[in-house]
Order: structure tokens, then C-alpha cells, then sequence
């Protein structure tokens, strides 16, 4: 055993010794910060685990499984028209309007399955960013301006974020994609129209089992949360019954085995960040460890300090599907520029830190840093131009 490798040792056992030393224990902040991180995981076990993030590793790990590699390049690999590409990544977020979390185990299926980092960048940053009824919920809330800005920026961002992910590692992803194109087409144990209606079937209990409840009690969208728990019902059952009819033991074996292993590579981190965004920031209930006048003092105005501040807290803080609205109504009321409120609003629901430990888990460190990093920068000059104009 080396000096260095056992001197690592122990100054990780020096510094654990020393935070359990001084841990703060019985302070009303430190004691109040624990609690919120309980109650935030707590709410994320009941509320997403089940009818968000089970469905969603179903539908990664058939993807995995039953969506050829060469279908994948096909539409999303880094030589694949862009338009196509583009098009396709951002419009099938918008379909899911899913929340940043949920969209992780979807991401990691198209990704692992050949598609280029830029579409399914552009497809991580649209699923939570481009949700229609949180873009009308803003607009009627907050006000006509900030929805517009939100919904022209999120629909922008998806997909420049894409495209310079792209141009920076433009050479790994052209290796990656020649590397790729060795791999036939894989032989096809069921027409297309099975498969389409077996993933159709998946997405809809996805989508219909989360439909957020609106605001007014008239309208389309009030009249299909009505009935969600029918469609829901009716899409699992059609799945069931297309299981039966057209798959065999090994598909639904090599399936639930895919699945399983997207379930363990990101559930414990998701948990494990979930905790740690409740402990630093609270959850709507009750503050972290860090005070929430701290933070509605820093967004005031709209300087770049401003701007930038309120796009770095909203990208490691948590937001589940439509509550960034209600929060950022209550950072407006304590005096929060507009220009900050955007800046909230395109960094926060597309980015967490549970989010950011599973990215670095699926592409690597560098480029979760880099597309964590292009995010805030985004959202800070955009903020601080429609700060400038607004």
C-alpha cells in the first residue's frame, strides 16, 4: 500500500471525525434544514417515484431494448439532418412534460442507444423546460410577458444548448457516431405498428397519471383531469394486453432486467440529492440551511450579480412540475426583478442538483459541467436583457 493512497485515508477520516465533532446539532436552523430534507424526500418518495419515475425507467429500458441502434442514428445521431434531429428532441419534450428528474432515465435510453449528446441534450432540456401548462400558468400568474419570454426562451435554449453541446465536442461525437455505424440493422421481431402502440400505450400512463391539475375548471385541459384516471387505466391495460399478445419470456426478461439496471444506477442518487436541496434550500413549507432572505435579497434588480445569482440557486434547487410558479410569486412579492424571475424560470425546472449526479453518472463529469454551466450562462444574459427591456 502506498503513503499517498493510505494518506487519503486518513484525512478523509480526519475530516469526517471533524464534521461529526462540530455538527451543529440542536440548532434551530440545522435542526429545521434536517427536517425540510426529510419532508422533501418524503413528498418525492409519494409523489414521483411511482407514477413518474417508474414509468419512465419501463419506457428507458424499452427503448433500450426494443429500438434499434441504427434507428436511434437514424434520427438523433450527431450526422443526422439537424433539423430532423432537432425537431425531434424538442418536440418529443414537450409531449412528455416531464420534470427534471423524470426525464433522466429517458435521456440515458436515447443516449446510450447512439443518439448525438447535442439532440439528446436537447431533448433533457426540453422535457421539463417546454411544459405547456406551467408556460400558461406563468403567463396567467405572473403576467403575459414573462410566460411569452419563458416559453420563446425554453424553446431556444433546447436547442441551442444542443447545438453547442455539439460544436464542443464535435469530434468525440463524429468517433462516436462512425464507431456506431459498423452495427447492422437490427432483424425485426415485430412490425412497427406493434412496437408504436406498445411505446404509445407507455407514454400515455405516463403523461395521463401526472396531468397537473388547472387552474380554471373549464376547458379542455379540465376536462381531460377529469378522466385522467380512465386514460390511465385504459393505456395500462392496453399494455398489458400487448405484452401478452406480442411479446415473448425473453422480451419482457431482457426488459425488466434494462429497466432494473437503469433503476439502480439513478434512484439512489436522485434520493441522495433530493436530500441534500431540501437540507440547503427547504422546500415551499420551510427554509434550509440557507436563509430564503438571503436569497430574495441577492435577486433584487436586475445586475448581472442579480441575474446570475438566481440562475445558480434555481439550478441546484428542486422544483417539482408547476411549483417554481407559486415560489417565484413569492420572491416577486419580496421584491425580486424581472429579469432574475426569468433566469429562474429557464435554469430551475430543467436543471436540480439530483439531476446533475445522475448526469455526471451517464455522460461523464466534463460534460455535465459543461451543460450545467451553458444553462446558467443562458439564462443570466437572457434574465438580464429581458431585465433590460422589461
Amino acid at each position: 500500500m502506498s503513503i499517498k493512497s493510505e494518506s487519503k485515508k486518513l484525512l478523509l477520516i480526519v475530516t469526517a471525525f471533524l464534521v461529526l465533532y462540530f455538527l451543529p446539532v440542536g440548532t434551530g436552523r440545522f435542526d429545521n434544514a434536517i427536517m425540510q430534507s426529510l419532508l422533501l424526500v418524503k413528498w418525492y418518495a409519494r409523489e414521483h417515484v411511482l407514477l413518474c419515475l417508474v414509468p419512465a425507467f419501463f419506457i428507458a429500458g424499452a427503448i433500450s431494448v426494443f429500438v434499434s441502434q441504427a434507428s436511434v442514428m437514424k434520427y438523433l445521431g450527431a450526422k443526422a439532418n439537424k433539423f430532423l434531429a432537432y425537431g425531434v428532441a424538442s418536440i418529443s419534450g414537450t409531449i412528455l412534460a416531464v420534470c427534471s428528474c423524470t426525464v433522466l432515465p429517458l435521456f440515458a435510453g436515447i443516449y446510450k442507444m447512439g443518439a448525438g449528446l447535442g439532440p439528446a441534450c436537447a431533448f433533457l432540456y426540453s422535457g421539463p423546460a417546454i411544459n405547456v401548462l406551467a408556460i400558461i400558468l406563468t403567463a396567467r400568474i405572473l403576467g403575459f410577458q414573462l410566460g411569452l419570454a419563458r416559453a420563446v426562451g425554453a424553446i431556444a435554449f433546447s436547442v441551442i444548448i444542443g447545438l453547442l453541446m455539439h460544436f464542443i465536442y464535435r469530434k468525440e461525437e463524429i468517433q462516436r457516431a462512425d464507431n456506431a455505424m459498423a452495427f447492422p440493422e437490427d432483424e425485426k421481431h415485430r412490425p412497427l405498428w406493434q412496437n408504436s402502440l406498445y411505446f404509445a400505450s407507455m407514454v400515455a400512463v405516463l403523461v395521463f397519471a401526472n396531468w397537473a391539475k388547472p387552474i380554471d375548471s373549464g376547458g379542455v385541459w379540465a376536462a381531460i383531469y377529469s378522466v385522467k384516471w380512465i386514460i390511465t387505466a385504459v393505456s395500462l391495460a392496453a399494455l398489458i394486453v400487448f405484452l401478452a399478445l406480442w411479446f415473448s419470456k425473453k422480451d419482457l426478461a431482457d426488459w425488466t432486467s434494462t429497466t432494473w439496471d437503469f433503476s439502480k444506477q439513478i434512484l439512489p442518487l436522485l434520493f441522495a440529492g433530493v436530500i441534500a436541496s431540501g437540507f440547503l434550500l427547504g422546500t415551499p413549507s420551510g427554509e434550509g440551511v440557507i436563509p430564503s432572505k438571503w436569497v430574495s435579497a441577492a435577486v433584487g434588480g436586475n445586475s448581472f450579480r442579480a441575474n446570475f445569482f438566481a440562475s445558480v440557486v434555481a439550478a441546484f434547487m428542486y422544483f417539482a412540475t408547476l411549483t417554481e410558479v407559486p415560489i417565484l410569486q413569492g420572491l416577486i412579492n419580496a421584491g425580486m426583478g424581472k429579469g432574475p424571475a426569468l433566469a429562474l424560470l429557464l435554469a430551475g425546472p430543467a436543471l436540480s442538483l439530483p439531476s446533475m449526479l445522475v448526469l455526471r453518472s451517464i455522460m461523464g463529469t466534463q460534460k455535465t459541467v459543461v451543460y450545467v454551466s451553458l444553462v446558467i450562462v443562458m439564462a443570466t444574459i437572457s434574465g438580464m436583457f429581458f431585465g433590460a427591456f422589461f
